[in-house]
């Protein structure tokens, strides 16, 4: 899951001074609705390919070839398909059933479902279920942590404690300062609307909760440093961190020629991850990528 985060065209009022309370309930039946748009995100665009690429690129630096592997908030199934290509064992997880269902149908005739051990419902703040440390490494791509809210310091905890010692949780997050860079125009709209206090709120915690009925759909979205700041209140280490699209939204009519180029577009993708995982540039991008391990207790 994890449709870049948009504002609707509403012109409601919003007066509330504390985020509303979507729950589950309100994410299942965004993403129930979604239903095959959320496999267009990532096909049907030129930022869409390269978030991809990105993304897959940052996942197989910490996945070795017959890793057991957790995917959770999998949607369609477009990493299901890469962590297969990978080597991986996946056992496949979404709040959505809709989304759980056309992972099925659209990898059921291709050889990555023979990588999928089993696909179920699951809450990425409820992994109770598994036994400690049953999996190589855990995969959160595209938003699940970024509908926690207040639980998502006890769902990252539970995310690490399904990881086996030594390995990783692999996460993305949609990026607050990234989203304000790249959507400005909606940014600037939606506050005239609803406030400058209200925006400020906003822009100070991350909770689009705030703007209620003005949002198309309800999530947190971070900054780097509290990426950092997660990490540490669960006692894991951040490994490596980057954006995603720092220089690849808004530029289609620029970029197409390229990406018909294989050699172009090779050396543009590499520039690209390179430049993604800047410090500089962490916040910039639709996205913050990072990897967490819980580092070897002390004998």
């Amino acid at each position: 899951m994890g449709t870049l985060v948009t504002m609707t065209s509403r012109t409601d009022a919003v007066s509330a001074t504390s985020p509303s309370q979507p729950g589950p309930n309100g994410t299942r039946s965004y993403y129930d609705a979604l239903g095959e748009a959320e496999d267009n995100r990532l096909r049907s665009t030129i930022a869409g390919r390269v978030s991809f690429e990105v993304h897959r690129r940052f996942l197989a630096r910490f996945l070795r070839e017959g890793d057991r592997v957790l995917e959770i908030g999998a949607g369609p199934g477009r990493f299901t398909t890469a962590l297969a290509d990978l080597g991986a064992s996946v056992v496949v997880a979404d709040l959505s059933p809709v989304q759980l269902d056309l992972n099925r149908q659209l990898l059921s005739a291709t050889a990555a479902d023979s990588a999928v051990e089993r696909r179920e419902i699951v809450d990425v703040c409820d992994t109770s279920r598994y036994a400690d440390g049953e999996f190589d490494l855990v995969l959160a791509y595209g938003g699940p942590l970024s509908y926690a809210f207040e639980a998502e310091q006890d769902a990252v905890a539970g995310l690490l404690r399904i990881t086996r010692p030594g390995g990783y949780v692999v996460a993305s997050v949609m990026s607050l300062l990234g989203t304000w860079r790249h959507h400005l125009d909606g940014v600037v709209r939606v506050a005239e609307r609803v406030g400058e206090d209200v925006n400020d709120r906003l822009l100070d915690t991350g909770d689009m909760r705030h703007l209620g009925e003005a949002a198309n759909h309800q999530c947190r979205m971070f900054r780097s440093e509290e990426i950092h700041a997660l990490a540490a209140s669960v006692g894991a280490q951040v490994v490596a961190m980057s954006a995603s699209n720092w220089a690849t939204l808004g530029h289609d009519d620029v970029l197409a020629p390229i990406e018909a180029d294989p050699d172009r577009w090779t050396r543009f993708l590499d520039h690209e991850v390179r430049a993604c995982a800047t410090p500089g540039a962490l916040d910039g991008g639709t996205h913050i990528m990072f990897a967490l391990t819980r580092p070897a207790e002390k004998e």
